[in-house]
């Protein structure tokens, strides 16, 4: 019996959920490897807060982050994007797509390199003996089918490698991506299951977690106005996301020996939720929508990475986009902390 395609969604929705049961203790920062592959892939992601699965045009890049996004649109888009990150380290990403019409499918490929720049080396005494190398990369193939006039599935590939002075390890990942697209609605849903796999070799023999996760997402182009906005949803494998942070605790001590007022738990509850959450907003603007404007916020980020008794704009995002004729540039800003934020930049270009 051949599934329709709206069997397909649920199917593939029922074994994201039972998937998700089984990684229930995995945990969101700073305990995993290769956590770099959660990092922005174009500038215009970082632009749109820091994640986009829920676009579907002719921008290659997005296939990096949902398979299912790739069409024929982006058959012969190549797209080069540099990050200048923070400390000085150095992050990109080159991304190529083509379309094969005689079987239907359109497959993209792409590097996404990592250096941590110049690092010293010293002894217990603190005397400099020279430097340490260290960076990452990853190697990454796709393909997607258009299931019905509103579905595409694709799937991704990736190996992924780590160097860390004279350490090494290596890893094996897929995603599964799911796209939804109304055209008479201007309306994407995204579904992906993103790095799930296994380290193949480690730093000292120990298996490490995978930046492994679930996202949902829906952008809506508006009918009267050249906007679109969207909604991703990330970690949804992991409801309790919070961090306790003791630094951010009140340290003002109360009289005659009270307890300290505990924290609400409805409070905490929408902020929990609200950590899981990306909004972001595009302007298309200008004959062919030539010139674009892009604004996001990411709660999670604003919640981790403020500090506290100080105002700052940590979770916001920015960008702005131009195409002249075969070509198009990027520029993005991602604030994360006072300290700064990371500047991307991108072009891209059709082969054909």
């Amino acid at each position: 019996m051949q599934l329709t395609p709206y069997k397909r969604f649920s199917t593939l929705l029922f074994f994201t959920l039972l998937l998700a049961a089984g990684v229930q203790a995995q945990v969101i920062g700073g305990r995993h490897v290769f956590s770099y592959l959660a990092l922005p892939q174009s500038a215009r992601v970082t632009g749109l807060g820091g994640i986009q699965i829920a676009v579907q045009d002719d921008d290659p890049v997005f296939a990096q982050a949902n398979p299912g996004a790739l069409n024929a649109s982006m058959s012969g888009k190549v797209a080069f994007n540099h990050n200048f990150y923070l400390g000085g380290v150095q992050h990109g990403y080159v991304e190529y797509a083509h379309h094969l019409k005689k079987y239907g499918f359109t497959v993209h490929g792409g590097v996404q390199y990592l250096s941590y720049g110049e690092i010293k080396r010293a002894d217990e005494y603190g005397d400099v003996q020279g430097t340490v190398k260290a960076g990452e990369s990853a190697f990454a193939v796709g393909g997607a089918k258009q299931l019905s006039d509103r579905f595409t599935l694709g799937l991704n590939v990736r190996m992924a490698f780590s160097r860390l002075d004279i350490y090494r390890s290596s890893a094996l990942m897929a995603d599964a991506g799911l796209m939804y697209a109304d055209t008479a609605r201007r309306l994407t849903i995204g579904l992906v299951l993103r790095n799930a796999g296994t380290q193949m070799s480690t730093y000292a023999g120990l298996k490490e977690e995978l930046p492994f996760d679930v996202q949902l997402g829906l952008s809506k182009r508006l009918e009267h106005l050249p906007f679109r906005f969207s909604i991703i949803a990330h970690h949804l494998h992991q409801w309790d996301i919070r961090y306790n942070d003791p630094g951010l605790q009140d340290d003002d001590v109360l009289l005659f020996g009270d307890d300290q007022p505990s924290e609400n738990k409805t409070t905490a509850a929408i902020d929990n939720l609200f950590r899981h959450l990306i909004f972001s907003g595009e302007f298309l603007l200008g004959k062919n929508e030539g010139f674009r404007l892009r604004l996001g916020y990411n709660h999670l980020l604003k919640r981790e990475l403020s500090v506290s008794n100080y105002r700052s704009l940590a979770g916001f995002s920015g960008g702005v986009g131009v195409k002249i004729k075969r070509f198009r540039v990027d520029f993005g800003y991602g604030s994360y902390h006072l300290a700064g934020g990371a500047v991307h930049l991108g072009i891209g270009t059709s082969l054909i």
